[in-house]
């Protein structure tokens, strides 16, 4: 496993959940973390517990101008990025066919699929300058397996990360620039207040949780340089999907 001190890693999403676990895990290997995301306050208490490793760029990634200026500013200050991960992510309670608003469709492509891609675009360059980059795309179970749950919209989005996702493998894996899409199946986060059925505490004990999530970042981002994982799915042993086709379609004992 590759030593990750003094590296620098960009972390968006990273007030809350998946995106504050993976900023925890790569700073608690060494790494200098930059946390962007929408609230300064979240931001702040996350890099309360980096150890110092953090600095903050508040981002809305849906600002291409603002990603791209953002990502020159880590460029200028420290001059490189050797991880990115992308976990800025949205979804809407009102988000099925009957239900989901235009405005609310546009909010989620514009920020879980068009704002991944500008951010894996700003970094692009300097990582294949630098001959050496690892971008991690936080897509969901919903971006392999279409599902009534996550609504079209979020399921739509993250179809499509796991395809841009490959194609950085194909275009610049040349260049040392490697690409992973990380596919969490339910994951106690704040996301899940967006439910329209809630989730009880409960069944988001047994989830997968954030650190878990930090855990697996952290993983991927120790592994040599000529190992690319394209896609990693992690999802709860309990998992709620086959629990509930279980007891619809098989016999109950």
């Amino acid at each position: 496993m590759r030593d990750l001190t003094d590296k620098v890693a960009w972390v968006t999403g990273a007030g809350t959940g998946i995106g504050e676990g993976g900023a925890v895990a790569l700073a608690d290997a060494g790494m200098h973390v930059v946390l962007s995301g929408r609230r300064q306050e979240k931001l702040e208490e996350v890099a309360a517990r980096c150890q110092g490793r953090a600095s903050i760029e508040p981002l809305d990634v849906a600002d291409k101008s603002a990603v791209a200026d953002v990502a020159k500013r880590i460029i200028d200050t420290h001059g490189r990025i050797d991880v990115m991960v992308a976990s800025a992510g949205i979804n809407v309670k009102e988000r099925n066919w009957h239900n989901v608003s235009l405005e609310d469709w546009d909010s989620v492509i514009r920020i879980d699929l068009d704002g991944a891609f500008y951010c894996c675009k700003a970094v692009l360059p300097q990582m294949k300058e630098q001959g050496d980059g690892l971008i991690i795309n936080i897509s969901s179970w919903a971006g392999k397996h279409v599902g009534i749950v996550t609504g079209p919209a979020y399921t739509a989005a993250k179809h499509a990360m796991n395809a841009m996702n490959e194609s950085l493998n194909m275009e610049a894996c040349t260049y040392g620039v490697r690409a992973t899409a990380i596919c969490p199946g339910e994951v106690a986060t704040p996301i899940l207040d967006n439910r329209p059925i809630p989730v009880s505490d409960e069944d988001r004990a047994q989830m997968v949780q954030s650190e878990d999530c930090g855990d697996v970042i952290r993983f991927l981002a120790e592994l040599p340089t000529h190992v690319c994982i394209n896609d990693l799915t992690i999802s709860p042993t309990w998992n709620r999907g086959y629990v509930a086709a279980g007891r619809a379609q098989l016999p109950q004992a």
